[in-house]
C-alpha cells in the first residue's frame, strides 16, 4: 500500500472534535487543484514537532498561495493535542493522533535508537536511547544542528522580528530587537536556540500532558507531499533528532523551485 492509500484508509482521532476519521478524504476529486502536505510527527512534545509546527504557521501565506493543504499526525492523546495546538496555534482540525506510533510503523519510519540494557524496563530503555540520540548516537546530524542554533546561519532567514517578545524561561523575556545588534535578515547567533529553549520550557512544564507515554519518545517522523491526484511528489524520512527536514535552514524549501 502506498502512503497516500494508507492515509486515506487509516482512521485516527482528530483533535478538534475527537472524531475518528481518515487522515485524508478517501474520495479524490480530480477537479480540486490542491496538493496535500502530510506531516507524520514524533511525540507532540518532541523538539522536531514543535519546531516544524512553527515553520508551518510562519509559512501559511506561501502554503495558501501554492494551494497546499496540511494534515499532521502526532504521537500523543487528545489532551496532548489540545495543549500542542494551543501553544503552537496549529489548527486542531488538521491534527490527528496516533498514540502508539502504529502509523509510523506502517510507513517504516525510523523508530530511533533501540538499545536495551539488561535490568532496564522498557521505559528506562526509552529514556536511555533518547539521551544517547541527543548526544548524536543513532541520530546523525543532531549535534551539528544544535550547534547551528547557537552560532547562527547566514543561509537561513531571520526567525524573530524586532517587535516580537520571546519568553524562554529561565531566561528573562527578550525582544526580537535584542538580536539586531549582530545584524538582520538572517538567522542570528542564539536566535534559533532561544526558540528551542522556549519550546523545551513549555514541554518540561507540562511534561505529562505532552508525553503521556514515554515508550515512543525516540520515534522519528516523515514528510509526504502529494499532488491533487494522490501522486507522491516528495518525501523525507527523518534520520534523527532535529533532522525533520532535508534542509534545516529552510525546512519547506522543497515546496518551491
Amino acid at each position: 500500500m502506498n502512503p497516500h492509500q494508507l492515509f486515506q484508509q487509516i482512521q485516527r482521532q482528530r483533535v478538534s472534535d475527537g472524531a475518528i476519521s481518515p487522515i485524508l478524504d478517501p474520495v479524490l476529486n480530480p477537479a480540486n487543484s490542491q496538493s496535500t502536505l502530510v506531516l507524520v510527527w514524533p511525540q507532540l512534545g518532541d523538539f522536531d514537532t514543535l519546531e516544524y509546527a512553527w515553520w508551518i504557521n510562519n509559512s501559511r501565506e506561501m502554503l495558501n498561495d501554492l494551494q497546499i493543504q496540511v494534515r499532521a499526525i502526532g504521537i500523543g492523546d487528545r489532551n496532548a493535542g489540545k495543549a500542542f495546538c494551543h501553544y503552537t496555534q496549529f489548527p486542531e482540525a488538521d491534527l490527528f493522533l496516533d498514540p502508539t506510533a502504529e502509523l509510523h510503523h506502517h510507513l517504516n519510519l525510523y523508530p530511533g535508537l533501540q538499545a536495551k540494557l539488561p535490568g532496564f524496563s522498557p521505559k528506562q530503555n526509552s529514556w536511555l536511547n533518547l539521551l544517547l540520540m541527543c548526544a548524536g548516537i543513532g541520530s546523525p546530524g543532531t549535534l551539528k544542528e544544535v550547534f547551528r542554533g547557537y552560532v547562527g546561519d547566514r543561509s537561513a532567514p531571520q526567525l524573530i522580528e524586532a517587535e516580537s517578545t520571546i519568553k524562554a524561561g529561565p531566561l528573562p523575556a527578550l525582544t526580537g530587537s535584542s538580536f539586531d545588534i549582530v545584524g538582520t535578515g538572517y538567522q542570528r547567533p542564539f536566535e534559533l536556540a532561544t526558540l528551542r529553549l522556549r519550546n523545551m520550557s513549555e514541554v518540561l512544564n507540562n511534561w505529562k500532558t505532552y508525553v503521556p507515554d514515554v515508550t515512543y519518545i525516540t520515534q522519528r517522523g516523515g514528510t509526504f507531499l502529494f499532488d491533487s491526484t494522490g501522486e507522491l511528489k516528495y518525501q523525507h524520512r527523518d534520520r534523527g533528532i532535529l533532522g525533520f527536514a532535508e534542509t534545516m535552514s529552510n525546512p519547506l524549501a522543497f515546496l518551491t523551485p
